[in-house]
């Protein structure tokens, strides 16, 4: 039998968390790689208790696909059946050995209708699914860059805090940063106060929204790969706005059901800016002078 790339002990790891889910053994029976994305492997797993999606990654952090998990449970609780999203049926971290996910397998495809205005309003639904306060459970991943969600009951002091500094930081330790745009990021990391809103309700955002985290199926659209916590929504726009893929019909829907403020627009730019910076930290190139024009355009 071919499986991941060999690795018989990936597969009986495989057969063990699941025959402790469905309480009897499970074996695979067949698998196909699937075109992953640039950080873990996929596969199609076929088995006597049915078909999966599993994901696996042996040189990353030890927790990132309990992360993940936790993500993908508090968006299939939000969205209320709105938007598909795969259900976990395994998840082991790191240890030795690679770490995976086991998923719902989820066919691709064209379900009945319009999916950019289903996907628009499943989203709102979700981002009407509130919390006391700002941040998750526990820290989690964009892409593979460690996010700090310790709680905070202020949305300015989160982002500011949470996201832009914390990044920041991580930049300074791995990539070039000079002195002189950092003085640039403290000038705007004093005016965060001022330049977003206070007044909003923590509620639950994919977090790393672009065009490759969601998918058509047979049953309509399906987000996949979060990296959530409680937010203000105006920080979801901020990705999803940087790369496009968003029809008029996608806001248009969205807008229906939890309409977006005025001004947001306006504060979209500072938004993106964490997601510019995190693709600095991890890919290097022009997002460095893109990320620093977007902090001077603040001041």
């Amino acid at each position: 039998m071919k499986f991941i790339r060999n690795d018989h002990s990936i597969e009986k790891e495989v057969e063990s968390h699941l025959s402790d889910k469905f309480g009897k053994a499970v074996e695979i029976n067949s698998s196909g790689s699937l075109g992953g994305g640039c950080i873990n492997n996929a596969s199609k797993i076929e088995t006597n208790a049915g078909t999966f999606f599993l994901k696996w990654n042996g040189n990353c952090a030890s927790d990132i696909f309990l992360r993940e998990a936790e993500s993908l449970e508090e968006l299939r609780n939000a969205a209320s059946g709105q938007l598909a999203v795969p259900k976990v049926f395994a998840a082991k971290e790191v240890n030795g050995t690679p770490g995976f996910l086991v998923l719902e397998y989820l066919e691709p495809g064209w379900g009945k209708g319009n999916s950019d205005e289903k996907l628009g309003r499943g989203l709102a639904t979700i981002h009407r699914f509130s919390s006391e306060k700002f941040g998750f459970y526990n820290d989690n991943y964009c892409g593979s860059t460690p996010q700090n969600n310790s709680w905070h009951t202020s949305w300015p002091e989160f982002f500011r805090d949470n996201r832009l500094r914390y990044l920041l930081g991580l930049i300074r330790q791995e990539r070039s940063l000079p002195a002189s745009e950092m003085k640039v990021y403290e000038q705007l990391l004093e005016r965060i106060p001022e330049l977003i809103p206070g007044d909003c309700t923590p509620v639950l955002i994919h977090g790393d929204l672009w065009s490759g985290n969601y998918m058509n199926t047979a049953n309509g659209p399906a987000l996949i790969d979060p990296a959530s916590y409680y937010a203000n929504y105006e920080m979801e726009m901020g990705i999803m706005t940087m790369f496009g893929g968003f029809s008029q019909r996608f806001y248009s829907a969205y807008n229906e059901v939890n309409p977006l403020p005025a001004g947001w627009r306006e504060r979209n730019s500072l938004y993106q800016l964490y997601h510019v910076l995190n693709h600095y930290y991890l890919f290097g190139g022009g997002y460095g002078s893109q990320a620093f024009h977007i902090a001077k355009s603040y001041l």
